[in-house]
């Protein structure tokens, strides 16, 4: 198991193994992720921005209109039951 000791600066230097394991390069960003007190999870994120660009886009879907974006939006709030969503803006108590 990989071990690291954390300088007087807070850094440490993630084993080789684990770099080479997760894709790290010099530069990269990570992202830790607390799982429960005391248990983190460290994500690689290699990806750029620009990477995701189009990612979503299915150019066979036919276009919204805003007013029909609105509707499957408030759509989605009124089936999850979520309060305070558009159209429900409620005071009761959650």
């Amino acid at each position: 198991m990989p071990v690291a000791t954390m300088t007087s600066k807070g850094q440490i230097t993630i084993p080789k193994e684990m770099r080479e394991d997760l894709g790290l390069v010099a530069g990269s960003k990570v992202t830790f992720i607390k799982i429960k007190d005391g248990h983190y999870r460290i994500l690689p994120r290699t990806r750029r921005v620009e990477d995701l660009a189009g990612l979503l886009h299915d150019p066979d879907a036919p276009t919204l209109s805003i007013e029909e974006m609105n509707e499957i939006i408030a759509d989605g709030w009124a089936a999850s039951g979520l309060r305070g969503s558009p159209g429900h803006e409620s005071e009761e108590p959650l």
